[in-house]
């Protein structure tokens, strides 16, 4: 009865470690697979970053121009120039 108890608790025993170290293949997967998922994420993130930078100085290029021109209107008029004219004062 004695040997039969033994070899079952040893039974149990290597079947928890089989199953120990499956769980630990597991969590190491999903751990590699969440890193190369966040590294996808963090590169298309990045992309998108540059672009809206891209996005905004283009803005601010088109909005220096708008202010540019504005100005040039009003010296025109207060001026009696044309916008021309005040844009090469």
């Amino acid at each position: 009865m004695r040997k039969i108890a033994l070899l079952a608790a040893s039974a149990a025993a290597l079947s928890l470690a089989a199953c120990s170290e499956e769980t630990q293949d597991a969590a190491s997967t999903t751990a590699e697979s969440a890193a190369a998922d966040t590294e996808a994420n963090m590169d298309a993130m990045g992309s998108e970053i540059e672009e809206a930078g891209n996005d905004v100085a283009a803005g601010a290029d088109q909005l220096g121009e708008n202010a540019d021109a504005a100005a040039a209107n009003a010296e025109a008029e207060v001026e009696g120039e044309t916008p021309a004219e005040a844009e090469a004062d």
